[in-house]
């Protein structure tokens, strides 16, 4: 699921509060359908929740390991990349 770099940037986002499928499309820069779809595999997987407000749905990363899931994956390529020691 993270390999995608469109995924991992819309859960990036979403790690810091509740995006619409139209403001999420409009932050990382593709089709409202394509957002959808990125949502229904990262909602398939666990990783993303949503929340209905009257017509509108709106999607956020679930809970801190997620959070926590994606600062590791950033660390360690941060690491392989540069050499530097992990950040803890």
């Amino acid at each position: 699921m993270l390999a995608d770099p469109t995924r991992f940037r819309m859960l990036w986002l979403l790690c810091g509060g509740e995006y619409d499928v139209t403001t999420l499309a409009a932050e990382v820069g593709i089709a409202r359908p394509a957002v959808s779809q990125h949502l229904a595999k990262l909602r398939m997987t666990g990783l993303v929740t949503v929340r209905r407000e009257g017509r509108r749905a709106l999607y956020e990363a679930r809970g801190g390991h997620v959070r926590r899931l994606l600062f590791e994956a950033v660390n360690a390529a941060d690491h392989h990349l540069t050499g530097t020691p992990d950040h803890d």
